[in-house]
């Protein structure tokens, strides 16, 4: 049977909000699991059992440009830090939303600074920053989602070219610092870019994976692969929000995608519903959603 996978952002309780329908599926749930890469998790739920995984900057600049004669790319993601006595952390909002005039400024520029360095960035349609580099890239890397409101250190790259990775993060920070962008970012009371977060590093693509399911949402990932099939009933699919549930945004996700599936599931079209957010995965059957009698309590608590 197919499996809806349903991710979707969890910043803190700070400005947390009821969403009873989404508390009524966690509360009935067969079972809780530990997530340490949902993003392979839910390319697994829509993909053949042979189809490898691109990484996350491969996909996007595939998407964007097609094949191209270089070795690997790595995303470069726009954040903002809170310096504090001995330690860096990444805000909890930290994850800095370019306009597309300010990503083509930043790509231009870092291409004339970085010229001789065997690296070139690019910017994507939806104001991604991309960098393409000549040779392989041996690092692990994690997601800025992972870090936010958290210390950075436990977060930078490791691996065999984690050093060169590194060196390039701290070099673009001083780049950044008095750069024009910023400085119009700052009149305008928008956030500081405090240096690009580079992540998602893979090689090359050179032909899109085979996907057998359904995408959508806006997951730098998962939209790429928006269009291999649209929703159908019965299909294996993935949704992805960076919303938080109970905003305004969560409603929309709700009516559009999650009631659907529960529908779906409680109808017997697909056979599991997961729910996925920070770290953990909850997994539902049909026959979950039969225990009415199970008490909720706030959603953020089930992810703390």
């Amino acid at each position: 049977m197919f499996t809806h996978y349903f991710r979707f952002a969890c910043r803190g309780t700070a400005a947390a909000q009821r969403a009873p329908l989404l508390e009524r599926l966690l509360a009935r749930a067969d079972s809780s699991t530990a997530v340490t890469d949902w993003r392979a998790e839910a390319f697994r739920i829509i993909a053949p059992a042979t189809a490898v995984m691109p990484g996350v900057g491969a996909l996007a600049l595939y998407s964007e440009l097609g094949a191209l004669d270089s070795a690997a790319v790595i995303v470069a993601t726009p954040v903002h830090y809170l310096a504090e006595m001995s330690n860096v952390r990444l805000a909890a909002d930290g994850i800095v939303a370019l306009r597309p005039a300010e990503a083509d400024a930043l790509a231009a520029e870092f291409n004339q600074v970085w010229h001789d360095a065997d690296i070139r960035m690019v910017a994507g349609r939806g104001a991604e920053l991309l960098c393409i580099a000549g040779q392989s890239l041996s690092v692990a890397t994690h997601d800025p989602q992972d870090a936010l409101a958290q210390h950075i250190e436990i977060y930078l790259p490791v691996g065999k070219d984690a050093p060169r990775v590194r060196r390039l993060m701290s070099e673009i920070e001083m780049w950044l610092f008095e750069h024009a962008v910023n400085r119009a970012r700052v009149a305008a009371g928008a956030a500081v870019i405090s240096g690009l977060w580079l992540w998602g590093a893979g090689p090359v693509l050179k032909t899109l994976p085979p996907i057998t399911g359904w995408a959508a949402g806006d997951d730098l990932f998962f939209k790429f692969l928006v269009g291999q099939r649209e929703r159908a009933p019965s299909v294996a699919g993935v949704v992805t929000s960076a919303v938080e549930p109970g905003t305004a945004g969560w409603r929309e996700v709700e009516s559009r995608w999650l009631q659907g599936s529960v529908a779906e599931l409680r109808a017997g079209r697909i056979g599991r519903l997961d729910l996925s957010a920070g770290s953990r995965r909850f997994s539902l059957s049909s026959g979950a959603l039969r225990r009415f009698w199970r008490r909720t309590r706030p959603w953020w608590e089930s992810f703390a």
